[in-house]
C-alpha cells in the first residue's frame, strides 16, 4: 500500500499542521487484551508509513508502556511527525503484588499519582521524554481532570493545583517554545469550558463527546472553541465500539436507547451504502473547530480497515437525511448548512 494524500489542518493560532487522521496509543499499551510490542510497533510504523503525521500517547496508557513503545518506532523517523503526550499523572515503581494494573494487560511496573501542580507538570513533561527517547513533544495536553474522573469533590483540590500553578508551568513550555501548544485531553467538555476561564488554549483532545451518536459539546463548548481560536482532536469516533458493531458505550455496555439510534442512524448509512463505521470516522470533521479525528487501531490490519472506512466517499445527503430525521443535534454543521 501506498502513502494517501491526507488534508492537514491547523492546530489552533500555532504552526503545526495535522493530517485530518490521526493515530492514538492508548490501544497498543494492551487495554483489555495484550498486544504484542512488535505488533504495536508495527502499527505506529504503518501509520507513518501511509501518511498519517499524528501521533498521541500518554503516561497513563500501559503505565508507561505506550510511550516506550511510541518512542521506539518514532525515535528515527521523528521528522515531519506531530507528537502529543500529556501530564497530570506522575508514575511511581511498585512491586508486582503493589500494583493496581487497572484494564491494562501487561502495564510496566508502575502506579499513577494525579499531580496537576506546577511540579507536577514539570517532572511529567520530563518524564515523557525520558520514556520516549525524545527530545521534543509538540503538544501536552492535561489528562483527566474533571468531575468524571475524580468526582466532584476529589476534583477540587486537582482543579486548584492546575489554576494556581499548573497552568502557569504549561504556558511556560509553550512560551519558551520547548512545546508547541498546550490542552487538555478529557471525556468531559463542561470542565472544558472552566478551564477557557483559566486562560488561552490551543487545542483540546475530546473523547466520545462530538461523535455521530452524540453531539453534547456542540453549544457551547464547540461554538467557543470558534471565538477563541483553539481547534479539537475528537478522540473515540466510534464511542467505544459501538459504532463498530461492538456493544460498548462509553466504555460499558450499551443501554436500549443507544442501541436504538445506533440502528437508526445504521439504517440511514445502509439507505446510501455507506458503512456505518466509515460515517462514524468522518462525520466529526464536518465542524470547523475539528482539526483531526483519532482512532485507536490495535495492528497494522485494523488500520488499513480504518483507511478503508476514510476513503468511502460519503454524500452529503447521508448528513442532510440524518438530520432530518432528528438524529443530529439540531444546530450540528453539515455541508450545505446545518441540521
Amino acid at each position: 500500500m501506498t502513502a494517501r494524500e491526507f488534508e492537514k489542518r491547523r492546530i489552533g493560532r500555532t504552526d503545526l499542521e495535522v493530517t485530518t487522521l490521526g493515530l492514538g496509543c492508548a490501544s497498543l499499551a494492551g487495554i483489555f487484551s495484550a498486544v504484542p510490542a512488535e505488533q504495536a510497533r508495527a502499527t505506529v510504523g504503518h501509520a507513518l508509513d501511509m501518511g498519517i503525521n499524528y501521533v498521541d500517547t500518554a503516561p497513563q496508557y500501559g503505565l508507561g508502556r505506550s510511550e516506550h513503545l511510541v518512542g521506539d518506532a518514532l525515535r528515527e523517523r521523528r521528522d515531519g511527525v506531530v507528537l502529543s503526550s500529556k501530564v497530570g499523572r506522575l508514575l511511581k515503581p511498585v512491586s508486582a503484588a503493589e500494583q493496581d494494573k487497572g484494564n491494562w494487560i501487561d502495564p510496566l511496573p508502575f502506579n499513577q499519582a494525579y499531580d496537576y501542580s506546577y511540579d507536577g507538570i514539570m517532572r511529567s513533561f520530563e518524564d515523557s521524554r525520558q520514556r520516549l527517547g525524545i527530545h521534543r513533544i509538540d503538544i501536552l495536553y492535561v489528562h483527566d481532570i474533571g468531575v468524571a474522573t475524580h468526582g466532584v469533590e476529589g476534583n477540587k483540590p486537582l482543579w486548584a493545583q492546575l489554576a494556581n500553578g499548573g497552568y502557569k508551568a504549561l504556558r511556560e513550555l509553550r512560551d519558551a517554545g520547548v512545546v508547541k501548544a498546550i490542552g487538555l485531553g478529557v471525556n468531559e467538555w463542561p470542565v472544558l469550558m472552566d478551564a477557557f476561564a483559566l486562560g488561552d488554549w490551543d487545542v483540546f483532545l475530546l473523547a466520545g463527546r462530538y461523535t455521530l451518536l452524540e453531539q453534547t459539546s456542540l453549544t457551547p463548548f464547540m461554538t467557543t472553541c470558534i471565538e477563541r481560536g483553539a481547534s479539537v482532536v475528537i478522540g473515540g469516533p466510534f464511542n467505544s465500539g459501538i459504532l463498530v458493531g461492538g456493544d460498548k458505550f462509553n466504555y460499558a455496555k450499551a443501554p436500549d436507547e443507544i442501541v436504538s439510534k445506533v440502528r437508526a442512524i445504521e439504517a440511514v448509512c445502509r439507505e446510501f451504502g455507506v458503512p456505518l463505521p466509515a460515517a462514524a470516522l468522518q462525520f466529526p470533521l464536518t465542524h470547523p473547530a475539528v482539526c483531526n479525528v483519532l482512532p485507536g487501531p490495535r495492528s497494522p490490519a485494523e488500520l488499513d480497515g480504518i483507511l478503508d472506512w476514510w476513503d468511502v466517499k460519503v454524500p452529503g445527503d447521508l448528513w442532510t437525511t440524518l438530520a432530518a430525521k432528528g438524529l443530529l443535534a439540531p444546530g450540528t454543521p453539515i455541508p450545505g448548512g446545518v441540521a
